[in-house]
């Protein structure tokens, strides 16, 4: 009787306990582009609301010497302030074309450029908060290039649940094609460092107008319901920012 229940009750506990499928490799390996190892920060300047015009001219004086000296294995993306959402905030997005060792390297050099010492001090003044986060892209996505303006930009921001990250690549694989009519797909990114299981969709349009016609548009396409369908109830929050690009960023 005694084993009986015992082998019950085993077999009841099993109903409840998930099993797990050993991986022999990490989520963000299976998602990213391998045969790259670009790294991206993403940064989130609030500044005080008196101050934003003297910050933009301080970011054009300094951040477009970066980008273009060989010296700093870095490329700045864009930079733009934000026009819907949050206020009086600017937004960089830095690529790191060598992953952390490039990263690193670049951190270590800045630190003796007194100029960009000089400008991190006279920055502070001008800052209400910061924050950033490293991120890797999708390798489904497209690479984020400079672009001939004018354009506004959405940054559309998910807070996705824990351990959904490879179920959301799965969908958006398939379902970036859809959005490339326009040339509206920017680049995706998805954390590996500050909050974390957060993903980043990156969008461009003329206007607010074009904006809403595309999106109206990727309804017409085959398969985009479903994705829309699927991926919602991976999403614990979402945000959508519209920037507008500085006279500093590549991307306009």
């Amino acid at each position: 009787f005694c084993t009986l229940l015992f082998s019950t009750d085993s077999w009841f506990k099993s109903l409840f306990v998930r099993k797990v499928d050993p991986r022999k490799d990490a989520h963000a390996n299976l998602l990213t582009k391998n045969e790259e190892s670009n790294l991206y920060k993403i940064q989130f300047h609030n500044v005080k609301p008196e101050c934003l015009d003297a910050y933009n001219k301080l970011c054009e004086d300094v951040l477009p010497s970066i980008h273009a000296d060989k010296y700093y294995p870095c490329e700045l993306v864009g930079t733009w302030n934000t026009w819907y959402g949050e206020q009086d905030q600017a937004v960089h997005l830095w690529r790191y074309r060598g992953g952390y060792p490039a990263l690193t390297e670049v951190m270590n050099k800045l630190r003796q450029n007194k100029e960009f010492t000089a400008y991190r001090k006279e920055r502070g003044k001008m800052l209400l908060s910061r924050r950033n986060q490293l991120l890797l892209e999708f390798s489904f996505w497209n690479e984020p290039v400079p672009r001939e303006g004018p354009n506004i930009y959405e940054l559309r921001s998910y807070q996705l649940r824990p351990g959904t990250m490879i179920e959301w690549g799965n969908y958006w694989a398939r379902a970036i094609g859809l959005r490339q009519h326009n040339r509206e797909a920017v680049g995706g990114f998805f954390s590996q460092i500050g909050n974390l299981y957060m993903v980043h969709h990156l969008w461009a349009y003329k206007d607010l107008q074009s904006r809403e016609d595309t999106r109206n548009a990727a309804w017409q396409e085959e398969g985009w319901h479903e994705v829309v369908y699927y991926t919602v109830p991976l999403i614990q929050h979402m945000d959508s920012r519209i920037m507008i690009p500085t006279k500093a960023s590549p991307m306009q």
